[in-house]
C-alpha cells in the first residue's frame, strides 16, 4: 500500500510538471488550444469509477435519512392522532358543560315553577279554609233560622258539594182553605216584629238573641279564622324558608361554578402566557439565528469578493507573464525553424504526453480499484474470522461451563464413592472379625480336617478381598486421571 501511494505521488508530480509545460506551450498558440482534444472536468469525473466504500457510505447515509424520514412521519402521525383526540375530548367537554348549564337552568326554572305552584296551593288552602268558615257560619245561621221557625219534626239539611246528577224536586207545602173555599200556601212568618223582634212561625213576636250568644259565635268564627291564618302563616313561612334555602343552594352552586370557571380561566391564562413566552423565546432565537446567518453570509460574500479580486489579479499577472513568454518563444522559434512545423511537433508531443498521462492515470486508477477490492476482501475475511472466533469463543465458553458442571458432578460422585468405599471396608472388617470369631469357636469345637477346610476357605476369601481391593485401586486411579483431564481442559 505504501509503495502504491509513493508511486501515485511520484506520478502525480510528473503529471503536474508535464501538464504545466504543456499548458505553457499550449497557451502560446490559440489555434492549437482550439484543436486540442483535452476532455473537460465533468468528462473526467464521468470516467471515474466510485469505490465500494464510497458507495457503501452513501447507501448507509441514504438508509439513515430514509429511517429518520419514516420516524419523523410516524411521530407526526402519532402527534396528529393525539391532537385530534385532545381536540375531540375538549369539544365533548365543552358540550357537556353547556348541557350541564342548560340542565341547571332548567332545574332552577322547575324550582321556581314548583314554588309558584305551592303558593297557588296555599292560596287554595286559604280559600278552602275561608269557605269552610263561611260554611260553618251559614250552618249556624240555618240552625238559628230553624230554631226561630220552631218546627215540630226534626229536619236534616243536605248540602250539594257538586251539582246533582238528577233534578231536585222542590217541596210543595200543603194548601189551606179559607172560608170561601179557596186554597192558599202557608208561609212561615219570618219577618221582624215591632221593635226589631223576630216573629216565630205562629206569628208571635220573639225577643232578639242576647249579645253574649252573638259574641260567642263571633269568637268561635274569629278563632277559626285565627287558626286558619296561623296554618296559612306556617305554610307561608315554610314555603319562604324553602325558597330561601333553594335560592341559597342555587347561589352556592353558581358560586362553585364561577370559582371552577375562574380556576379554568386562570389555568388557561397561565398556559397561554407560557405558550406566549415560549413563542417569544423561539422568535427571539430564530431572529438571532437569522441575523447571525445573515451576518455570516455577508462576511463570506466579502471574503469571496476579496478572494475573487486576488484571483483576478493573479490571473492578470499570469497573463502578462504568458504574453512575455509567448513573445520570447516566438522570437526564439522564428530564428531557426518554421513556426508551423514547430506547432505540429508541439501538438504531437502534447498528444503523446496526454496519452501517456491518461494511460498512467488509468493504470493507477485500476491499481487503486484493485487495492480497494483487496482491502474490501481483507475486511470481509476479518469480519468472517471475527464471527468465527466469536462463535468458537461462545462454543468454548459453553463447553467450559459444561465441563465445569461435569467436573462438579464427578467430584460429588467421587466423594460419595469414597464414602461408600469407606463404609464397605468398615462393614467388611466387621464381617471379617465376626468370621474370625466364628472360626475360632469352630476350631475349638471341631477337628483337624475341618480346620484345614476352613483355612482353605479363608485363603479363598482373602484372595477375593485382594482382587476387590485391586479393583478399587484401579477405579480410584481412573477417577484421578479423569480429574486431571478435567483440570487440564479447564
Amino acid at each position: 500500500m505504501n509503495c502504491g501511494h509513493q508511486r501515485l505521488k511520484a506520478s502525480g508530480d510528473t503529471l503536474k510538471v508535464r501538464f504545466s509545460a504543456c499548458f505553457k506551450m499550449a497557451v502560446a498558440s490559440p489555434e492549437q488550444r482550439k484543436q486540442s482534444p483535452l476532455p473537460t472536468v465533468n468528462e473526467r469525473l464521468g470516467h471515474l469509477k466510485p469505490s465500494r466504500e464510497l458507495l457503501e457510505y452513501y447507501r448507509r447515509k441514504i438508509a439513515e435519512y430514509d429511517g429518520e424520514y419514516e420516524e419523523m412521519v410516524r411521530k407526526l402521525e402519532l402527534y396528529k392522532c393525539t391532537y385530534e383526540e385532545q381536540h375531540k375530548t375538549q369539544w365533548e367537554l365543552r358540550q357537556r358543560e353547556e348541557e350541564i348549564a342548560e340542565l341547571q337552568k332548567a332545574l332552577s326554572d322547575m324550582q321556581v315553577y314548583l314554588f309558584q305552584e305551592r303558593e297557588h296551593v296555599l292560596r287554595l288552602y286559604a280559600e278552602n279554609d275561608r269557605l269552610k268558615i263561611h260554611e260553618l257560619e251559614d250552618r249556624k245561621k240555618i240552625q238559628k233560622l230553624l230554631s226561630l221557625s220552631k218546627t215540630t219534626t226534626p229536619e236534616i239539611t243536605y248540602f250539594h258539594h257538586q251539582p246533582p246528577a238528577k233534578a231536585v224536586i222542590s217541596q210543595h207545602l200543603p194548601r189551606d182553605k179559607d172560608s170561601d173555599g179557596r186554597t192558599y200556601r202557608r208561609r212561615p212568618l219570618t219577618g221582624r216584629g215591632p221593635g226589631g223582634h223576630k216573629r216565630d212561625s205562629t206569628g208571635n213576636v220573639r225577643p232578639a238573641k242576647s249579645t253574649a250568644e252573638n259574641a260567642e259565635d263571633n269568637n268561635q268564627s274569629l278563632a277559626l279564622q285565627i287558626e286558619s291564618l296561623q296554618a296559612q302563616l306556617e305554610e307561608q313561612t315554610k314555603l319562604a324558608k324553602e325558597q330561601v334555602d333553594g335560592l341559597l343552594e342555587d347561589r352556592r352552586v353558581h358560586m362553585e361554578e364561577q370559582q371552577a370557571q375562574r380556576e379554568r380561566d386562570s389555568d388557561k391564562i397561565k398556559m397561554m402566557q407560557e405558550k406566549l413566552k415560549k413563542t417569544q423565546d423561539l422568535l427571539y432565537d430564530s431572529t438571532k439565528d437569522f441575523l447571525e446567518l445573515k451576518y455570516e453570509i455577508r462576511a463570506n460574500e466579502r471574503h469571496w469578493m476579496v478572494e475573487k479580486d486576488r484571483l483576478v489579479q493573479e490571473i492578470d499577472h499570469l497573463r502578462e507573464q504568458l504574453d512575455v513568454s509567448e513573445a520570447s518563444v516566438l522570437e526564439v522559434a522564428g530564428d531557426g525553424i518554421d513556426p508551423r512545423e514547430t506547432q505540429i511537433t508541439v501538438v504531437k508531443s502534447l498528444r503523446h504526453q496526454l496519452e501517456q498521462s491518461q494511460k498512467l492515470a488509468e493504470m493507477y486508477r485500476e491499481q487503486c480499484i484493485g487495492l480497494e477490492d483487496e482491502l474490501a476482501r481483507i475486511r470481509e475475511r476479518t469480519d468472517v474470522s471475527e464471527d468465527i472466533f466469536k462463535e468458537r469463543a461462545e462454543k468454548m465458553s459453553k463447553r467450559l461451563a459444561l465441563m465445569n458442571s461435569r467436573y462438579e458432578n464427578l467430584e460429588k460422585r467421587r466423594s460419595l464413592e469414597v464414602e461408600g468405599f469407606k463404609t464397605d471396608i468398615k462393614m467388611l472388617r466387621d464381617k471379617l472379625k465376626n468370621v474370625e470369631k466364628q472360626l475360632f469357636k469352630v476350631t475349638v469345637t471341631m477337628g483337624d480336617g475341618y480346620d484345614e477346610e476352613v483355612l482353605r476357605n479363608v485363603h479363598k476369601t482373602a484372595g477375593r478381598s485382594k482382587k476387590l481391593v485391586g479393583e478399587l485401586h484401579n477405579l480410584k486411579a481412573k477417577i484421578y486421571s479423569l480429574e486431571n483431564d478435567v483440570r487440564h481442559m479447564g
